[in-house]
């Protein structure tokens, strides 16, 4: 007897991990059948025209041309399906440009998803939502080791973070009994040239980032559709990445890249170009937890299959431009003094570092060299860099309970509430988890939250980490959030 199909919807097909994911999907077209929600651009039917003409004689592909922000688009999108795989996103930095449009897509897009969900089949459709690293906020050495429950603070003007944490908070308090958050981290694409973007300058040189490839992004979302209903899987947040394989500082990335075209870093970009603080990535202690699902890191992609990677995609010109660059002495002096100029215009247009020092806009400046006088502080190439290692100690963060108790009661709710400046409003609770409960933060703000989100998620009060983003006094009366707002680094 043959079984019937099931049905996978796709969103966000068209971006580099939703796109690897559906290709993936397609050689499994014996197992699935595909559906994909699209926007009707001339670029998404182009990307898809191939697979929707081969589909039209095989089957196993329907294509929903429609709007993510359109209810009944994603209505249809959702009817018959068994699996939704939710990569749809607004990404920086076009997210921060547009916070408005990052909100609408991001979040609302999101709560429609879930209401479809629930409207249609919540005991069966199985929902995978892809989340971010951006959400933990800055995380510089000694906090630059995080694991899910830590403090949920995104970046000062971090709007695309701002919309992922309530997209995330609505599939996870929602009614869907089979959802999973996955943090996506750094997705490394062979194309990295093709990134260049004043965003570039606003990591510092010193973050520490666990990335991963596309391809690698692609094959765990699949590996998601061979979970069973039963694991404990379910219901959890987890971080994403390739590996202790993918582990790179930021300044190590960057040299390794332009490496490859024969050119030294140190000629090409200024020190001070770089912000001191304010992004995000990290490495993850707890990254593993997903890998035991998933073994998305057997045969994955590490840092030296990826550089080979790149290498392997540059054009012609650009293998070309390398070897007269690795062989010719004046021709790599010529290609650095090209490239500075160019890297140089990237850092002063309007969202670049240099364009806020030069402008003078004070809320940047402060957000991400601490002040003008850091900015002026900062030397150059040949002076001390801060520590690179690796292994470098950190500090793990406390979440404000018994992470060893295998039920809660609620003094353990009551004693996180506490540790985050606030309390716990409501007096009768049943043990249910995902039971949303009336809180108050230490700026009296009342919300409703799951103890689940609270706890497993590191969520608190939005009201806080939105703007104005007035930490320092978040600081001075959360002590679960002043561990990261608080610490002191070079």
């Amino acid at each position: 007897m043959r079984h019937q199909k099931q049905q996978v919807l796709i969103t966000g097909a068209s971006g580099s991990m939703g796109f690897e994911t559906f290709k993936l999907l397609w050689e499994r077209r014996d197992r699935y059948d595909i559906k994909l929600l699209l926007r009707p651009s001339v670029m998404n039917k182009k990307k898809f025209r191939s697979y929707e003409k081969e589909a039209s004689a095989t089957g196993g592909l329907k294509l929903v041309w429609g709007d993510a922000l359109n209810r009944e688009n994603v209505m249809e999108a959702c009817r018959g399906i068994d699996w939704c795989l939710h990569h749809m996103a607004l990404i920086s930095p076009a997210a921060d440009r547009d916070p408005e449009m990052a909100a609408l897509v991001n979040a609302r897009g999101t709560r429609y998803l879930v209401e479809a969900i629930e409207t249609l089949d919540p005991e069966r459709i199985r929902l995978v939502h892809v989340a971010t690293v951006a959400l933990y906020g800055d995380r510089l050495p000694p906090v630059h080791v995080c694991r899910t429950g830590d403090p949920v603070i995104p970046s000062v003007f971090d709007h695309y973070a701002l919309s992922k944490i309530d997209g995330e908070l609505a599939v996870m308090q929602s009614k869907i009994k089979h959802r999973v958050s996955l943090r996506q981290t750094f997705i490394m694409i062979p194309g990295i040239f093709g990134l260049m973007d004043p965003i570039l300058y606003h990591q510092p040189i010193n973050s520490f980032m666990e990335n991963i490839t596309a391809l690698d992004s692609g094959r765990l979302m699949v590996s998601c559709l061979d979970i069973p209903y039963d694991s404990d899987f379910w219901g959890e947040y987890y971080n994403i990445s390739g590996g202790p394989v993918c582990r790179t500082t930021f300044l190590e990335f960057l040299r390794r890249i332009y490496s490859l075209l024969g050119i030294r870093l140190e000629k090409v970009m200024e020190r001070k170009w770089f912000a001191l603080k304010n992004f995000h990535m990290v490495f993850y202690e707890d990254a593993a937890r997903l890998n035991n699902y998933l073994k998305h890191w057997e045969g994955g992609q590490g840092m030296e299959e990826y550089v080979r990677e790149v290498w392997r995609k540059f054009p012609w010109y650009l293998k070309t431009t390398a070897w007269f660059a690795n062989s010719f002495s004046p021709f790599r002096t010529l290609t650095e003094a090209i490239t500075r100029a160019q890297l140089k215009k990237l850092a002063h247009q309007k969202h670049g570092t240099m364009h806020w020092i030069r402008s003078g806009d004070v809320g940047r400046i402060s957000a991400f060299y601490g002040s003008e006088e850091a900015y002026g502080r900062i030397p150059g190439w040949d002076a001390d860099l801060p520590s690179l290692d690796h292994g470098q100690p950190y500090h793990r963060l406390e979440h404000g309970y018994d992470e060893e108790k295998t039920g809660w009661e609620i003094r353990d709710l009551q004693q996180a509430a506490g540790f985050r400046g606030g309390r716990l409003l409501t007096e009768n609770w049943k043990g249910d988890p995902h039971d949303s409960l009336s809180w108050e933060c230490c700026r009296v703000h009342t919300f409703q939250m799951t103890p689940h989100a609270v706890l497993k998620g590191g969520h608190w009060c939005t009201e806080c980490i939105s703007p104005p983003w007035n930490y320092e006094a978040l600081a001075e009366k959360n002590p679960f959030a002043a561990q990261v707002l608080k610490r002191e680094h070079a």
